[in-house]
């Protein structure tokens, strides 16, 4: 069965690694680089920058202490190289797996017609059995008037210094991870927000965010912006000067399936668990069919890929581990549509500042050590919501969103034995809630 893949982002990718190693004939379609937004534009780039900006702000507070008595300066153009030489070598692992699992790629723009199970690229035909498309999103840019020039996230290695003031235009993860990284190089950031900010974590956890990793940024809710002008915008009359960034959010890049299959309100792919579109053999994953998390794409693409070779697999949403990457990781869970909603009368609520440990002994002295909070019935013992804020808690609350789907309760803690020493609290907290019921 010949199936083809366009898009080689981490639902493409995944998708076509999976159909290959089921042993399926795989051809991958990939307009510029395999690794997608996530590699090339998003998480990495992310990564990158954050490891930089949190080494200058604790370089700052070293100086503030006396323990060091040198503050590097930033040189944005060599930092901007060196992250597209490290981007390029991870560029090759990714060529080097769909080598291996016998994936043929090609680079160029894909044309798909349903009617004939054809796709074109480079005005070569290739027919297809099965199709899964997965050409994810790019930034959504709103109509405000001087749209033109304001800069997006893939403008972001191309800066030439560190701007003296930055105006992020957003209210989601986009515009608060890069108003964290900006602030700790240095920039003079503010936040507009027209809706509210960072709405998906818990109100709590927010507050932390807000009044301890984003300290430096001004956060300006409900607001409108009215122009963005040359060296600045205008926000309800009031001109306010910097450098613009649209962080206004992701629109899928569904133009390729349109008149082929149902597209959604938001400009989504329509499917359903199995990543079936209405059009039959035709499968979409990742972005294109609804903005998500890169480990949602993969799943997805596996989902899709399964499904195309016969196999019959539905995508698992019920419990999401989410993470905000600012100086501490901000992890939380996310909850599908499909959770049924639960009454909270009865359930407790504990939280906990994080522990002195790697990565937070030094913040000490400020209270700034991290924050977690879980929500539990102590009858049943069930794990009702956690949010954590520390230096290790992205990597936690993915094993426990596992834990939590597998079954696991309050009084599966008791006997916990941590790794110490560990600046992640959740543990003490689940400790002391199994001791009720």
């Amino acid at each position: 069965m010949k199936i083809i893949v366009i898009g080689g982002g981490p639902a493409g990718k995944s998708a076509a690694v999976e159909a290959a190693q089921i042993g399926e004939d795989v051809t991958l379609i990939e307009k510029k680089y395999l690794g997608g937004k996530c590699l090339n534009e998003g998480c990495m780039v992310v990564a990158g920058l954050n490891d930089v900006a949190k080494f200058i702000k604790d370089s700052h507070r070293y100086n503030e202490l006396g323990i060091t008595n040198q503050t590097p300066q930033v040189d944005f153009e060599k930092l901007a190289d060196g992250m597209k030489d490290t981007i390029k070598k991870i560029r090759t692992v990714h060529n080097a797996e769909a080598s291996e699992a016998g994936i043929e790629v090609i680079n160029g723009t894909a044309k798909v017609s349903g009617e004939s199970q054809t796709v074109t690229v480079n005005q070569e035909p290739f027919k297809y059995d099965k199709l899964i498309v997965a050409t994810g999103s790019n930034p959504y840019i709103p109509p405000i008037k001087g749209r033109e020039k304001a800069i997006t996230y893939q403008d972001i290695l191309n800066l030439k210094k560190v701007p003296e003031k930055l105006l992020i235009i957003g209210s989601g993860v986009i515009a608060s991870e890069f108003a964290s990284i900006f602030s700790m190089l240095g920039s003079e950031v503010k936040i507009l927000c027209r809706d509210p900010f960072l709405d998906m974590i818990d109100d709590d956890t927010r507050d932390y965010v807000e009044h301890k990793l984003l300290d430096k940024v001004e956060i300006h809710k409900d607001v409108l912006v009215d122009e963005i002008t040359d060296d600045g915008l205008y926000l309800d009359g009031k001109f306010f000067g910097g450098d613009i960034f649209l962080a206004t959010g992701l629109k899928p890049n569904s133009q390729i399936l349109e008149g082929i299959v149902d597209i959604g309100s938001e400009g989504e792919v329509v499917v359903n668990s199995k990543m079936e579109t209405s059009q039959e053999n035709i499968y979409a994953a990742g972005d294109v069919a609804g903005v998500s998390t890169t480990p949602l794409a993969r799943m997805e693409g596996v989902v899709a890929a399964r499904n195309a070779c016969d196999i019959h697999t539905v995508a698992d949403y019920r419990l999401t581990p989410s993470s905000l990457s600012l100086y501490y990781d901000v992890a939380f869970i996310t909850y599908g549509e499909d959770v049924e909603a639960t009454d909270n009368t009865g359930y407790l609520e504990g939280s906990i500042p994080g522990f002195a440990a790697p990565g937070s002994f030094w913040n000490v002295l400020q209270s700034n050590t991290g924050f977690t909070k879980v929500k539990v019935d102590p009858d049943s013992g069930l794990i009702k919501d956690v949010s954590s804020i520390s230096p290790t808690a992205r990597t936690s609350m993915a094993y426990l969103c596992q834990m939590i789907k597998d079954g696991y309760k309050t009084h599966d803690f008791d006997a916990f034995l941590e790794t110490h020493p560990s600046s992640d609290p959740v543990y003490k907290l689940l400790r002391f809630f199994s001791k009720f019921g």
